[in-house]
């Protein structure tokens, strides 16, 4: 039997194209087969790395082989089948076996001892370059991630700007991504019914197909978005270079939305509390249903002890909560001067907030040098140290978009927005009585913190600012603001303060 399998292989369509092509592979193994006189009776060809076992076209043609399909086989060269040493180890079998192994590019009689010795030195050198190469290769992908580069196709919403560059966003999707995210925060999209709400604003896969509800998990877990690489393999994140589509807290308000586990089916009743409340046993948002003329709150997890509510109690302990904060006119108006005062002084304002910004983002960057300098001293193990360095680079990404707000801000908006906390300071009961049910809602993100059930215990607390208000009222019940006005004037400054620190996400 003088018939023979061919083998070609490259590692990757670039090295096929660039390389020792395929093609040329099969022509120099065609010259070798004719000018010896051998049959070729079946080719074999792979794109596939040889330094990782389990090479599908290798491993079925050594099978044929063990059952003598062939007399043998021809290889362009050594390191085509053995740059790693357990493949060429299953070649030296079936050499030892009489199976015929020839390599087209060089002259090796595998049948003598010192032909047998050559070709095992030449395959423990391209064992060798292959692990060297793996490492240099981890070396560069690694030295990119550090500089903040993604060395990988970009997410979709970006394009690739070249190599040891940053992705840029697509100035047609990028912007779509980000309505994604704005849309899925408001809690009103699954992720089914949000693939089709994108595919009608245009937004289609690089396939050209609408985003299945998979993929758009994924998307919308992706912190790259918001400019933070992370290597889900290896566990490792970091900082990256290019410019974010989505803020930190938008990131942040979509993983909650997201946490909540909602189905693909959404609700026919648009319920007044719908995903404001959550379990406090086990983290869930609470679901609405409608039952024999009342509206319940449930948890999702049926096997869960915290029990279902109605909307009535619900709504009774929201009162309480909001009654505590009732500003009489005089103290309402005593507050008002006070901010027209801090308003005179508004870029004065904004630029020693950022600069104090830039103070915790150094902050936070040393915290990082030192955390890695324990970290190689041995001081922490891989796992804390990436825990931590997570939680830095979120905080410096979360300062970092504060000052680019501050940078950014409007200022003829800014008498609204404080407007806005003045109005929900003097009589949030008052206002939520009067409001549309998607003006409630906001009113209870914004004011109320803590909305839990566990078992039967509804809880229900003040948000900050405004238990410092209610905190502030108690205090100088019955007192006129000037009769405490040490008291009034640091409330006013706590107020002004946490307004300047979070108007990014306070309403008009």
């Amino acid at each position: 039997m003088n018939k023979y399998f061919a083998y070609i292989r490259v590692s990757t369509t670039r090295q096929g194209e660039n390389g020792v092509s395929l093609q040329a592979q099969r022509e120099a193994i065609q010259r070798y087969a004719e000018k010896n006189g051998l049959e070729i009776s079946q080719w074999f060809e792979e794109q596939e790395t040889a330094a990782k076992r389990g090479r599908p076209q290798f491993t079925q043609m050594l099978k044929l082989l063990q059952k003598r399909k062939a007399a043998g086989v021809i290889i362009h060269k050594i390191d085509r089948s053995a740059r790693n040493l357990k493949d060429w180890a299953d070649l030296g079998e079936l050499i030892d076996s009489g199976i015929v192994i020839h390599f087209a590019s060089e002259s090796l009689d595998l049948t003598s001892r010192g032909g047998r010795l050559s070709a095992d030195l030449q395959a423990v050198v391209a064992a060798d370059f292959i692990r060297n190469l793996r490492e240099e290769t981890k070396k560069g992908f690694y030295g990119r991630l550090k500089q903040g580069f993604y060395p990988m196709q970009a997410p979709l919403g970006y394009l690739d700007a070249g190599s040891g560059k940053a992705k840029v966003i697509d100035p047609v999707r990028g912007p779509l991504i980000k309505r994604a995210f704005e849309l899925y925060a408001t809690g009103k999209y699954s992720q089914v019914s949000l693939g089709e709400e994108l595919y009608r604003l245009g937004l289609r896969s690089r396939s050209g197909r609408k985003l299945d509800k998979n993929f758009l998990g994924r998307m919308l877990k992706n912190p790259f978005y918001m400019g933070i690489i992370h290597i889900k393999k290896a566990h490792e994140t970091f900082l990256g270079s290019h410019q974010q589509l989505v803020s930190k807290k938008l990131f942040e308000e979509v993983q909650r939305v997201s946490s909540g586990n909602f189905s693909g089916v959404r609700n026919k009743h648009d319920f007044l509390f719908r995903q404001l409340f959550w379990c406090r046993l086990c983290g869930r948002s609470l679901i609405a249903e409608s039952h024999k003329g009342h509206t319940y709150y449930r948890c999702q997890k049926k096997t869960c002890l915290t029990r279902s509510i109605r909307e009535e109690p619900i709504e009774t302990t929201l009162f309480e909560r909001l009654q505590e904060i009732h500003l009489n006119v005089e103290q309402h108006a005593y507050l008002r001067k006070k901010f027209e005062d801090f308003q005179e002084h508004w870029a004065e304002h904004q630029i020693t907030a950022i600069d104090s910004l830039k103070i915790q983002v150094a902050q936070a960057k040393d915290k990082l040098n030192r955390l890695t300098d324990a970290y190689l001293d041995g001081a922490l193990d891989r796992e804390t140290f990436e825990q931590r360095k997570t939680a830095l680079l979120l905080e410096r990404r979360d300062l970092e978009d504060r000052i680019e707000f501050l940078r950014k801000a409007d200022s003829s908006r800014m008498p609204q927005k404080l407007e806005r906390l003045l109005e929900l300071t003097e009589s949030p009961y008052s206002l939520y009585i009067s409001s549309l049910p998607d003006e409630k809602r906001d009113l209870v993100k914004d004011v109320c913190s803590n909305r839990s059930l566990s078992e039967k215990n509804l809880e229900i607390s003040l948000a900050v600012p405004f238990a410092e208000v209610a905190k502030c009222i108690q205090i100088t019940a019955g007192s006129p603001p000037q009769a405490n006005a040490r008291i009034w004037d640091g409330l006013a400054q706590f107020l002004f303060d946490f307004f300047r620190k979070n108007q990014d996400s306070m309403k008009n």
